[in-house]
């Protein structure tokens, strides 16, 4: 039997506006298991935003429950949610998030300071993952001494650092040309063949399609989740 990574059930979340009360989410379950690679999608204002933010622990819900490795995160609070957050999530976003006066060896080490590693073996890890994507030479250049797919390929070796149970990737693609596109969607592919779990949320279907599932959201509920039979750059 495969292991579990993700399980959700009833997962909803109720956003209050005034005087409005709005269902961003309404009872979602969903699993997922390791090693998968999923794309969720769905217009503007589907719920997959918030669904993201409760699956990367960064929001609660308002009713249902959430499993993350085994352990119920739907009831944690803001510090159990960063510690869970900092162990078990690699998180890559559309605009990077490096700090402009790092080196790519020190953003990538970051996630580790907190962890009580030593400093050698922080760098140690650090150089590890920037190899394992393509960036082993450009260990002291800074984010504006990079290009954009130089700048995510860091973002994409801090996210795997601290070797999380998912990378969670918001857009990664957004601010990204065709060609660098590829690129990166290729680091995606040797990651998940590493084993490990990849969830992409994404409105571009060419970027969907080298997930092996997609799970599409609409007015907060799931509207399809369905396998791929192949993803984009494959040769039958």
């Amino acid at each position: 039997m495969p292991e579990q990574v993700i399980k959700t059930e009833n997962l909803s979340k109720i956003y209050t506006m005034g005087t409005q009360q709005v269902a961003a989410l309404k009872e979602i379950s969903i699993s997922i298991d390791r090693n998968e690679y999923v794309a969720l999608m769905g217009p503007s204002g589907s719920g997959k935003s918030t669904l993201m933010n409760l699956l990367g622990c960064l929001d609660t819900p308002t009713g249902g429950s959430y499993w993350l490795n085994g352990t119920d995160v739907s009831s944690m609070d803001d510090d159990e949610l960063a510690h869970i957050r900092n162990r078990e999530i690699g998180f890559v976003f559309q605009t990077f998030n490096l700090l402009p006066r790092l080196s790519s060896l020190e953003n990538v080490a970051l996630p580790l300071v907190y962890s009580g590693i030593s400093k050698r073996e922080r760098q140690k890890r650090a150089q590890d993952v920037l190899d394992q994507v393509g960036l082993g030479d450009r260990v002291r250049h800074k984010p504006n001494e990079l290009s954009g797919g130089q700048r995510q390929r860091v973002a994409i070796a801090r996210a795997l650092v601290n070797n999380p149970a998912i990378i969670l990737a918001d857009e990664p693609t957004g601010n990204l040309d065709t060609k660098t596109s590829v690129e990166i969607m290729d680091i995606f592919d040797s990651i998940q063949a590493n084993g490990n779990t990849v969830i992409l949320v994404t409105h571009e279907p060419d970027i969907a399609e080298y997930a092996h599932r997609i799970i599409r959201l609409r007015d907060g509920l799931v509207e399809i989740d369905q396998m791929q039979k192949k993803k984009a750059g494959q040769t039958s």
